[in-house]
């Protein structure tokens, strides 16, 4: 799954290690989306990817991400585990809208209101 906006909250990162004796460490941020009614959600990266992919606060992103849920003493917790993090860059070559001179088109002239001879019934 894939979801767009912008990094609102960059969390410490955390580490330790594992019962088998691995060393583990994840990062969480914050995410913010872009739509009409913006959405908040929390996602981490874990192990290697959280050196991989870095991000900062206001930075804008791209998140490939899933989904998983599991149970503990009778409670289920969701997480949102990212695996891939892409900054969304602004494509420098589009020019700004201000940039862009206007164009003239000749128009024909319009009908005039006399000429009745058209199938429409108004």
């Amino acid at each position: 799954m894939e979801i767009k906006g912008r990094i609102i909250h960059v969390l410490p990162l955390q580490e330790g290690t594992s019962k088998a004796g691995n060393p583990w460490k994840k990062q969480e941020y914050v995410l913010e989306t872009t739509e009409q009614y913006p959405k908040k959600v929390c996602f981490d990266l874990f192990g290697d990817k959280a050196d991989q992919y870095r991000a900062e606060i206001g930075d804008d992103v791209t998140l490939s991400f899933d989904i998983e849920s599991r149970e503990y003493n009778g409670r289920w917790f969701t997480s949102i585990r990212g695996w891939k993090l892409e900054k969304n860059v602004a494509d420098a070559t589009v020019p700004p809208v201000a940039d862009i001179p206007p164009m003239a088109v000749d128009m024909p002239p319009f009908p005039a209101a006399a000429d009745n001879n058209d199938d429409l019934p108004f």
